[in-house]
């Protein structure tokens, strides 16, 4: 063979392999641009490292995920630190809160971005609700969290309660780390209302946490029923996100799923 046909072939062959590399990697990232980012916030006495094996779940399947780490001061500090996240996504966002996080994405989830929302064992308050009037008269026999009276400002869980109360079903040393490393949480987030809740106007998912000590089941039930939620329920703690995180994404595949099917209709 000539030079100038080995030149030829190897010219070819070489053009015809990028073509095909770029051809995958195109494909590659128009199946990844299809799927909604997600956004996903954690709620009080805790920051956003409990969700990282959510976030290894979804992130294998392509999906961009941002994990909000909120200060719990306020709610509307939470709110803007939320909306940064959101705002950082190209296209379409699935927000996801946890506990005191579903009143932060309540709020934040006006956000023209938020596609839908995924409530994880929290609260989903109304308009002029806060965490404050949702726990202000429990049900009898419901559980009461072992919160420290303020300090601050701030307030606490006990720490030798926190497992029972907070991460029953978490292991034992992981449990002990949460209790040690708590987010003090901020008296004024527990009094910020909601202005206009997003779940009146954007689908929502709700998980439900059955053996919750923090968050009543029932009260659970109650707040998904309200705001028109598909409902699943898995046995779990308030930290259920921590201890079956396939759980948890599966709920939130299943709201972005919906988001991608709506694109493309």
């Amino acid at each position: 063979m000539s030079m100038s046909k080995i030149a030829k072939f190897f010219t070819t062959a070489v053009f015809g392999a990028a073509v095909v590399a770029a051809g995958g990697a195109a494909t590659a990232t128009a199946a990844t641009q299809a799927k909604p980012g997600i956004v996903l916030v954690h709620g009080g006495f805790v920051d956003g490292s409990g969700w990282e094996g959510v976030y290894k779940i979804l992130s294998k399947d392509g999906y961009d995920v941002t994990i909000v780490q909120n200060p719990t001061i306020s709610l509307a500090d939470d709110v803007a630190v939320t909306r940064r996240a959101i705002a950082a996504h190209k296209g379409p966002v699935v927000l996801v809160g946890h506990s005191y996080g579903g009143v932060v994405i309540t709020e934040a989830g006006n956000d023209e971005k938020v596609a839908s929302l995924v409530y994880i064992a929290a609260f989903a308050p109304d308009k002029g609700e806060s965490v404050d009037s949702l726990i202000k008269n429990p049900p009898p026999g419901a559980p009461v969290p072992p919160i420290l009276p303020p300090q601050d400002g701030f307030l606490m869980l006990d720490k030798a309660k926190f497992a029972a109360s907070f991460a029953a079903d978490v292991k034992k040393e992981t449990a002990a780390f949460m209790a040690n490393s708590q987010v003090p949480w901020g008296v004024a987030a527990l009094g910020g209302a909601v202005s206009e809740p997003a779940w009146k106007s954007k689908p929502s998912w709700y998980l439900v946490a059955k053996d919750d000590k923090m968050i009543p089941p029932p009260a659970q039930r109650e707040m998904s029923k309200r705001a028109g939620a598909a409902v699943t329920e898995v046995p779990g703690s308030h930290a259920v996100y921590v201890s079956d995180p396939k759980a948890v994404a599966a709920v939130i595949k299943r709201a972005a799923d919906k988001v991608s099917a709506t694109a493309r209709q």
